[in-house]
Order: C-alpha cells, then sequence, then structure tokens
C-alpha cells in the first residue's frame, strides 16, 4: 500500500518558471529549456509511489535531480507544478503551521553533512529535536539516551562531535532523526562523506534498525552497489525525470533502456539476484496420486531425465530418475516414496545466486526452491544460474530449460 503519491512533479529553478515548464510541454528538452531561458530544469513530470515500510532508493548521476526530489517531499524546496499525496493529504496544500508540523513529528532528515551542532553534546544533539518540539528535558534526554543506545553510542552522550569519527557522527545525526519518531525518514547520501568501510558498517547499521523499526525509509544515493544492497525498490533519475523504478533484480534483469543498461554493466549481478530470477515453475508428481507410471509419464511429456515428487500439500519429498521410475515399474512398485532420491539442493527462493553457484557446480541434480513451509515453488537447472548471471533470459541462447532440469 503506498504511504507517498507523487504525482507530476515538477521543481525549475529561475524567476519565470511557468515560461521554461511551457516549453518542456512542448517537448523542449532541459539542455534547451537552459538555452532559450536561463532557467534550470531540476525535475519534470515525476510520478511514483512509495510503499509503507519500505527502503525506497532515488538514485542517479550528479545533476539528475535526486536531491531535488527528495527535498520537494518535505518541502525544503518548492515544487513548481504537481502533487505529493501522503495519506490522503496534498502536502503541497499545507500552511506553514501544517508543514511545520510535517516536520516535526512525520519526516525527519539526516544529510550527507551530519549537520550536527558543535557547541552542544551528543546527548543534546539527539535530543535537539524533542527541544523544538518542547518536551520537557527529562523526558526528551531519556529518549535521546534510549536512541543512543539503539545506534551504539552508549556512554558517547557527553562528548561533542569533534570527538568523534565520521562514521559516529553521522549515528547521531540517524539517533536525531528517530529521537521524534517519525513515520518517514529522509536520508540524502548520508554515507557518502564515509571512508568504504564505514560506509559498509553503517549500510549494515541502517539494515538491522529498519528490520527492527519498520520505517519508510527514502534514500538518495549516486552509487548503484548501495541502491541495490539497500533498496526495496529503487528510482532511477536521469536530468530530472524517472527513467525506472523497480525492485533490484528487475533493474538488474530487465534494464528499461541502454541508460540504465550501463549504468548497471559493472555490477555483481550474483550478489544481487535471487534464486527467484533464476527458478522456472516445476512439473511434479504427487505421490498420494501417482506411482513410477505417473513420474514416467511426466518425465516423457517434458522431456526430462528426472521429476520432483511432492506430497498432497505440494510440499517437497525428493527427486526420481527415469532409471529408479523404469526399475521400479517393471517390478511393480508404487510408492515414489521409496524411489526419491532426498539428498537433492534446495535453496530458499531469497537465496543469492552467489551462494548457488558452488552448489550447482557440485551437484548433479537442479536446485529445489522451496519456501518456508517446504512446499516446492521452483526448480532451477544448473545452466539456469549461469543464465541469470549473464544478464536477461531473453538474451541468452540457452536449450529449452524443460529438457535440462536435471543437468
Amino acid at each position: 500500500m503506498a504511504l507517498i503519491e507523487v504525482r507530476g512533479l515538477t521543481k525549475i529553478f529561475g524567476p519565470q518558471p511557468q515560461r521554461a515548464l511551457a516549453l518542456l510541454e512542448q517537448g523542449l528538452s532541459k539542455e534547451e529549456v537552459m538555452a532559450k531561458t536561463g532557467h534550470s530544469v531540476g525535475l519534470y513530470n515525476v510520478s511514483l509511489s512509495i510503499g509503507e515500510g519500505e527502503i525506497f532508493v532515488i538514485m542517479g548521476l550528479s545533476g539528475s535531480g535526486k536531491s531535488t526530489l527528495i527535498r520537494c517531499l518535505n518541502r525544503l524546496v518548492e515544487p513548481t507544478a504537481g502533487e505529493i499525496w501522503l495519506r490522503g493529504q496534498n502536502l503541497l496544500e499545507l500552511d506553514e503551521r501544517g508543514l511545520r508540523a510535517l516536520r516535526q513529528r512525520t519526516m525527519s532528515m539526516v544529510f550527507q553533512r551530519f549537520g550536527l551542532l558543535p557547541h552542544r553534546t551528543v546527548l543534546e544533539n539527539v535530543a535537539y529535536g524533542l527541544e523544538v518540539q518542547k518536551v520537557p528535558r527529562r523526558e526528551r534526554e531519556e529518549r535521546a539516551l534510549r536512541w543512543l543506545e539503539v545506534v551504539g553510542l552508549k556512554g558517547w552522550e557527553k562528548a561533542y562531535p569533534r570527538q568523534l569519527s565520521g562514521g559516529m557522527q553521522q549515528r547521531v545525526g540517524i539517533a536525531r532523526a528517530l529521537c521524534t519518531d517519525p513515520e518517514i525518514l529522509l536520508m540524502d547520501e548520508p554515507f557518502s562523506a564515509l571512508d568504504p568501510l564505514i560506509r559498509r558498517e553503517m549500510q549494515d547499521e541502517l539494515l538491522a534498525l529498519q528490520s527492527r523499526l519498520n520505517k519508510t525509509i527514502v534514500f538518495i544515493t549516486h552509487d548503484l552497489d548501495e541502491a541495490l544492497r539497500l533498496g526495496n525498490r529503487i528510482a532511477i533519475l536521469r536530468d530530472g525525470q524517472v527513467v525506472q523504478v523497480g525492485t533490484p533484480e528487475e533493474i538488474l534483469s530487465n534494464p528499461a533502456d541502454d541508460y540504465v543498461a550501463e549504468f548497471t554493466r559493472d555490477v555483481n549481478r550474483s550478489r544481487v539476484l535471487t534464486a527467484r530470477s533464476a527458478m522456472y515453475k516445476p512439473r511434479a508428481v504427487v505421490v498420494e496420486r501417482g506411482g513410477p507410471w505417473a513420474a514416467l509419464r511426466v518425465m516423457e511429456e517434458q522431456a526430462l531425465s528426472s521429476v520432483f515428487v511432492v506430497d498432497g500439500e505440494q510440499r517437497f519429498v525428493g527427486l526420481v530418475t527415469v532409471e529408479a521410475a523404469v526399475a521400479a515399474a517393471q517390478k511393480g512398485l508404487t510408492d515414489l516414496r521409496e524411489l526419491a532420491i532426498r539428498e537433492v539442493p534446495t535453496a530458499a527462493p531469497d537465496t543469492y545466486l552467489e551462494d548457488l553457484i558452488p552448489v550447482a557446480a557440485h551437484s548433479k541434480w537442479p536446485i529445489a526452491v522451496l519456501d518456508g513451509a517446504g512446499r516446492l515453488v521452483g526448480v532451477i537447472p544448473r545452466v539456469a544460474v549461469l543464465r541469470a548471471l549473464a544478464g536477461r533470459r531473453e538474451a541468452v541462447d540457452f536449450p529449452n530449460p524443460r529438457s535440462s532440469a536435471a543437468m
């Protein structure tokens, strides 16, 4: 369910934005508008929805409009046109009082450069938003202390920002943003000023926090690896317009255009794509209703040398080979459970392909994909792992997966 709906959002910087907007609507490019009017197009006709409880990443190169977009959400930047809806209310219609309440209670922001007050202690920095809300001192300090413990800074409450490392200062910024218990957290390239090791640690911290807090987070970055690691969904911007919105797997597997494809070209796909992106719908034999002859019929129809076996509730039992089925049929045996090979590799739908590569390399059986209840939801022939890593499925000429299911 969408928490935030952005509809036709446009931001033009300059004294006569409506003139520039009219040219954009006539089909002129961002560069042509700049040449004709001297106005800079920050955003044009951006529409997207942000779900409750998701990490929604907005990314793009410098000048793509990503920071402008996040600042439009809390109206630090006033849009030229469009709408921003939050739970049925258009935020562009808020008066000064309503806007102040939005920023104090509903949306908090974490900036790239920390924005800490140097003359205040860590505790006072974290409690600052509550002080603005006129929360009594004892209560705000108690709440600030709890959040400092959450972000791993217990014992540093009396220190000053200058005494902290960059990563610690950013944790103070995150604690300050969370201390007012906002519904939405806006994060504008919060980790880009950190060195790579600390940046990775902060990404881990954010994911750990989100697993406990389930906030709605809008996260800005120019780093694709960071976007793929953090985002439930990603919006890619170019020249102020949305090029593609999708999950990390959707963007890697089906880039919308050459720009996105080039953007994702050097990504290590095995660390992003999961079993879900490589699996196929299985054709299985139900043990309660089928015996060796049923298994052989399915193998013949599907050109397979083995078939998966499930129980009446689709829970995985094992795999039966054509040799075992033929031998059992000749002997008049009927129980597929006795024939099933149970040493078949399995994986959850969210298992990364990186973890499946050694499995596919060392097993002669396909990988069974099982849900949390042990039900068979997919099958991954070994060749399908390589197919998915190579890129879009239709772009690679591999044999029909049904004929290679037991590879």
